[in-house]
């Protein structure tokens, strides 16, 4: 009796042996998906350029995300645009994420059309000033860096220098948003590249002097991990930052409230003689385009 019993115990503990606990699963692959805010819009439609899938809008305020501005916004399905004229009043949904933004679901409202552009509100003094060319000596001007300290572009001639324009209070991740972006990417590229050249410089100007002081700057530039040896972030007397901005084709009209600014973009490369090497409308160039056009304008000759 005593040997059946071993043995019945012995079967069992081999059984127990052989017994694994079952292979844990694989967890199911989770694609992270990218962070969406939509909003219903209204507006008034001031341009319309099926072509490049665009629609201009005077647009009301959004409510904790965009004051009243007028602004380009990109459609997916040019169908959207059919049967809409320059006036009419519209809704629309607008989509942003961190590094992009659409409106769909245009609708007609029934409003008075508008038939002229809204008139500009206050007065600014300018500058007479001429248009800047590609091959045109770059025009001199002062401006104020994000540390407080004034200083001039002529500074500096011998480094390739890429300016762009914004500001800061800006949230549309296509435009403002988008400039400083490419331009941190632009700077990382070149600071990584072996056989860079190092006589290169960024500059992002802002045209709201009255909010971005120096310190919201530094904020700003900071938050854009930004190497101050090779960008910096400007201000100054909007006399100057209207006349360098119309020289080069930006164009800003804060709206009548006082608090949004509708602009179009502009990113100016300037090679080492101070010569406009290239002037870049809108928002379609690539950061890799732009590091192809310093790598050159570093390497300009007299």
């Amino acid at each position: 009796m005593l040997r059946t019993l071993l043995l019945l115990m012995a079967i069992t503990c081999v059984s127990c042996a052989q017994q694994s606990p079952p292979a844990a699963q694989p967890a199911a692959e989770i694609t992270p998906q990218p962070t969406q805010q939509v909003f219903q819009v209204k507006g008034t439609i001031v341009e319309l350029t099926p072509a490049e899938k665009s629609v201009r809008i005077q647009h009301e305020e959004i409510p904790g995300y965009m004051p009243a501005m007028t602004m380009p916004f990109e459609v997916r399905d040019t169908n959207e645009l059919a049967g809409l004229e320059i006036g009419d009043a519209v809704t629309f949904r607008m989509t942003v994420t961190e590094n992009d933004g659409w409106i769909d679901q245009l609708k007609k409202v029934s409003a008075p059309r508008i038939t002229a552009l809204p008139k500009v509100p206050g007065l600014r003094f300018v500058r007479d000033v001429e248009p800047l060319n590609v091959g045109d000596a770059m025009t001199d001007y002062r401006f104020t860096n994000q540390l407080g300290q004034p200083f001039k572009l002529s500074e500096f001639r011998g480094q390739a220098l890429a300016f762009t324009f914004v500001f800061t209070r800006c949230p549309y991740p296509t435009f403002c948003p988008l400039m400083s972006n490419n331009f941190r990417q632009v700077q990382d590229a070149l600071l990584k590249q072996p056989n860079a050249p190092t006589n290169w410089h960024l500059l992002t100007l802002s045209f709201d002097p009255d909010w971005d002081s120096p310190a919201r700057l530094k904020a700003y530039a900071e938050g854009m991990r930004h190497d101050p040896k090779h960008w910096t972030f400007a201000t100054g007397d909007l006399t100057d930052i209207t006349a360098i901005a119309e020289q080069v084709g930006e164009v800003f009209v804060r709206d009548a409230d006082g608090t949004g600014i509708s602009h179009n973009l502009r990113t100016v490369v300037v090679d080492a003689q101070g010569r406009v090497q290239k002037i870049i409308a809108e928002n379609k160039w690539t950061p890799e385009e732009l590091v192809a056009e310093l790598r050159r304008a570093a390497a300009a000759k007299p």
